[in-house]
């Protein structure tokens, strides 16, 4: 079960995807977090961010829209209150890192260099505020310079989290691999919308938010593929991954490890069956290391 990524050791190929598992305490209680792979935090940034206002969580066909904005304690809080506890869970830590221009990157990153985080993962789903808002993971060019940035001071290895909104996720994938990224994670979630037709206004504040769920794994599960064709560094790969069957398609399509998002809300334990359900399919299938099945497609 165990995996190298990017000179890291996970213990499993399962992972806990930003955003949807707190900081790792709060599941502590459906089951012990040690059993997973990895966590990886909550979006941070190198501010405080209270989210977004109004309703944050909506559940549609398939799926689950969010926009819950980022909400967060800034990374020089996360450092001192909640890196501590995250570090007794006893699992590889995963900082993801979001901002609003190059320069709040670098100033993250500053930060958790000093720390004992095992990986950074670049959020580039962020909107770059100088830009006019447009995320800095939807044009390749835009994404290789900040990459490029980020590297320049990054001492830990760094994922990057790729957005399904790209306009080509493999020349997106290939640009941040140029810019020095030593993985990457992918998707995120897909820009959607919803409307209520009782009140005639759309679900949410800001009018659009994020798709997630098992309603977009099939395409997920192509990008990663894709993505796992073009280049030579590890990809995570997610999005819509329920249980441990959907988890050996994004291993067999290329992937290194996966990682758990709308699952958590959905079923608390969704975790611990994942881990267990892949342990149980190798044994089953006679399969020693994962590497005899990765990529195989």
């Amino acid at each position: 079960m165990m995996v190298n990524i990017c000179g890291v050791e996970f213990k499993n190929p399962v992972i806990a995807a930003s955003g949807t598992f707190g900081f790792g305490e709060e599941y502590n209680g459906f089951y012990p977090v040690s059993k997973l792979g990895g966590i990886s935090t909550k979006g941070l940034t190198i501010n405080k961010k209270n989210g977004n206002d109004g309703l944050r969580v909506y559940e549609t066909t398939g799926g689950m829209l969010n926009s819950v904005g980022l909400q967060n304690p800034g990374v020089e809080d996360f450092i001192k209150y909640e890196y501590p506890k995250m570090k007794k869970l006893n699992t590889v830590i995963l900082a993801n890192l979001g901002g609003g221009t190059i320069e709040d990157y670098l100033k993250g990153v500053e930060l958790l260099n000093k720390t004992e985080v095992d990986m950074i993962e670049l959020n580039i789903s962020c909107p770059n505020v100088k830009e006019g808002g447009m995320a800095f993971g939807i044009k390749s060019k835009v994404a290789y310079e900040v990459v490029k940035e980020v590297k320049n001071i990054c001492n830990k290895p760094l994922m990057v989290k790729l957005s399904p909104n790209a306009e080509d996720i493999v020349d997106m994938a290939y640009k941040c691999c140029e810019g020095g990224a030593d993985g990457l994670s992918l998707v995120n979630t897909f820009k959607a919308m919803a409307i209520d037709i009782h009140d005639k206004k759309p679900v949410f504040k800001n009018i659009t938010a994020g798709l997630s769920g098992p309603a977009i794994k099939p395409i997920a599960l192509r990008m990663v593929y894709e993505v796992c064709k073009a280049v030579d560094v590890p990809v995570i790969g997610l999005g819509g991954i329920m249980n441990w069957q959907d988890a050996i398609e994004f291993i067999m399509a290329g992937a290194s490890a996966i990682q758990i998002g709308t699952v958590n809300f959905i079923n608390p334990r969704g975790g611990i069956e994942i881990v267990d359900g892949i342990e149980n399919y190798m044994k089953a299938q006679g399969i020693k290391s994962l590497e005899e099945i990765r990529g195989i497609i």
